[in-house]
């Protein structure tokens, strides 16, 4: 394999770290914090689902609101209007 040839996928990786959160009008260290941020929120989702299922009179739409309230969010993230 070539040193071209080998260069090429860490090129496509580390522009990862560029390219995807370009795409939504973020800076790399902008979309880590908003993913942390989701990533949070959707681990509190999962465990009030979780005490939901053993005890069901507790959060009982807390999961269900929550992912609604990130759809909302998150939803044409990324695209300009014009």
């Amino acid at each position: 394999m070539s040193q071209q040839e080998a260069s090429i996928p860490t090129r496509t990786f580390l522009s990862s770290f560029r390219d995807h959160p370009a795409s939504v009008g973020e800076t790399y260290p902008e979309h880590m914090a908003f993913a942390m941020r989701f990533g949070a929120r959707l681990f509190c989702a999962g465990a009030a689902a979780f005490v939901h299922a053993l005890i069901p009179a507790l959060f009982e739409t807390t999961a269900s609101d929550t992912v609604k309230a990130m759809h909302a969010e998150i939803d044409g993230r990324g695209q300009t209007t014009g």
